[in-house]
């Protein structure tokens, strides 16, 4: 690949360097947006407790004090599935919007502005409930708003600190934050609800995001070349590496040629499969273990956790992989997105066969569950960050629109299981793991055919006359 000869062959380290610090900064700032989004799923056990007592007259002081330090609603399952959902709904109405202003604007100011609003809104959450679902449905889709901004801007800041042979580990251990966000919450929300209370729960995490959010603001410059305490050597490296991708573009959006696009669209295909499955593995691995394992709700709890903990681990891994791949020019760049492509889309599928037949016993279920719902995050090294390899210039757009493109194929899924298990219950898991199959091989197929790795005709116009 062309790519090679651009690469500076003078390095310097990489651990212990401000770029790796701003990535594990990144890291932490998904952990804490992570677990205020989820934290509502489990404290919402505790506000919709139906055995209140509350009004009897035999109630005692102790149960009265109770119920102040944990509020108890009348809210109806179909009022908790609203709430549940409604900050998904601000997280799609800001992925391309965002995407497109930042490139324009400040990431510094568009990030810590989105984590601290969140973190806010995370300290209100409390009082909104007790002002009903009304003002908690608002509070949730203006923090999905501003949970999806920090998503979508944190990918365009690496198109000017990451040098291209670091890009997978950099991009891979911000990102990890996310799954290891959701393995925290799910450990610890519970005994933050039984100890101190569920309010309690938003607090805490809302309070961890207000602090990260100014050290973002303290840690974090837009452009490495203005950074006051990054090192002159590191500011070299990342600035010579970049010479050739990174510019200040002026012109307007090349839709049409996007449009037509291939490896556009192959981006568009794996982010479809890839949250199509994801979305089905969150959301329904509770229910999946409740019908084969029949264990206890702590026992499920722990099983739902453990593969958000593997999933971290190997989204690190393969971010650390890409690179050394690269480094050592073992593959081609297009090979290394095509393989982690292909491990991210197919290991799911094979695992998830496996679950239906291979299933014997409690130890071999739990080990292919784990696998099944874990191994998706392969895709970190591939086409979660492939925009970044075709159109720099123009990341953010392009991250936004494959991002929308990816929720609507979760939102299907996540559908489409609801219906198929309300239907079907006794086929219903062989039907949803054989088509989920289906739609990554294809998808799959597409991306490999199509999918490309070097910066596209169309991203060029700008970057070629720009020289740092």
């Amino acid at each position: 690949m062309q790519m090679d000869n651009q690469f500076p062959p003078r390095k310097v380290p990489s651990f212990c360097s401000f770029r790796y610090g701003l990535s594990l900064l990144l890291h932490f700032c998904n952990v804490v947006i992570m677990a205020q989004r989820m934290c509502l799923s489990l404290t919402m056990v505790a506000m919709v407790n139906s055995t209140d007592a509350l009004g009897s007259p035999n109630t005692s002081t102790e149960e009265h004090l109770d119920h102040i330090k944990n509020p108890v609603y009348n809210w109806s399952p179909k009022i908790q599935g609203i709430i549940f959902s409604s900050v998904f709904y601000g997280v799609l109405i800001t992925q391309i919007p965002v995407g497109y202003l930042s490139e324009k604007y400040s990431i510094k100011k568009m990030i810590g502005s989105a984590l601290c609003l969140s973190s806010l809104l995370s300290l209100l959450m409390p009082m909104a409930a007790e002002g009903g679902e009304a003002f908690l449905l608002a509070c949730r889709v203006v923090q999905g708003a501003a949970q999806g901004s920090v998503f979508i801007a944190q990918h365009v800041m690496w198109a000017k600190w990451a040098p291209p042979l670091e890009r997978g580990r950099l991009t891979s251990l911000s990102l990890s934050g996310i799954l290891l966000g959701s393995f925290i919450v799910l450990l610890v929300t519970g005994f933050i609800c039984q100890s101190l209370g569920w309010p309690m729960a938003f607090y805490i995490f809302g309070a961890c995001g207000c602090a990260l959010s100014l050290l973002w603001f303290a840690l974090f410059y837009d452009d490495p070349k203005d950074h006051p305490c990054i090192s002159i050597s590191e500011k070299e490296y990342i600035l010579s590496s970049l010479n050739q991708q990174v510019s200040s573009r002026t012109q307007s959006l090349p839709i049409k040629a996007m449009i037509k696009s291939l490896p556009v669209w192959a981006i568009a295909f794996g982010s479809f499969a890839f949250h199509w499955t994801n979305n089905i593995m969150v959301l329904y691995t509770p229910t999946f273990i409740s019908s084969k394992l029949h264990v206890n709700i702590k026992e499920n709890g722990l099983l739902s956790a453990l593969p958000y903990l593997f999933a971290w681990s190997f989204g690190i891994l393969a971010g650390h992989l890409s690179d050394f791949f690269l480094s050592r020019n073992i593959l081609r760049l297009v090979t290394i997105r095509n393989l982690f492509n292909t491990l991210g889309l197919l290991l799911p599928a094979f695992f998830s066969v496996c679950l239906l037949y291979l299933s014997f016993s409690f130890s071999s279920t739990t080990i292919f569950l784990i696998l099944a719902s874990s191994t998706g995050t392969f895709c970190m090294a591939g086409v979660l960050i492939n925009g970044l390899d075709i159109a720099p210039s123009y990341y953010g757009f392009l991250k936004g629109v494959t991002a929308v493109i990816g929720m609507i194929g979760g939102l299907i899924s996540s559908t489409l299981c609801g219906v198929i298990l309300n239907q079907d219950p006794e086929s219903a898991w062989f039907k949803i793991f054989f088509l989920m199959a289906v739609i990554n091989v294809i998808c799959l197929l597409f991306c490999v055919v199509f999918g490309k790795a070097e910066i596209q005709d169309w991203a060029k116009d700008i970057q070629e006359h720009t020289r740092l």
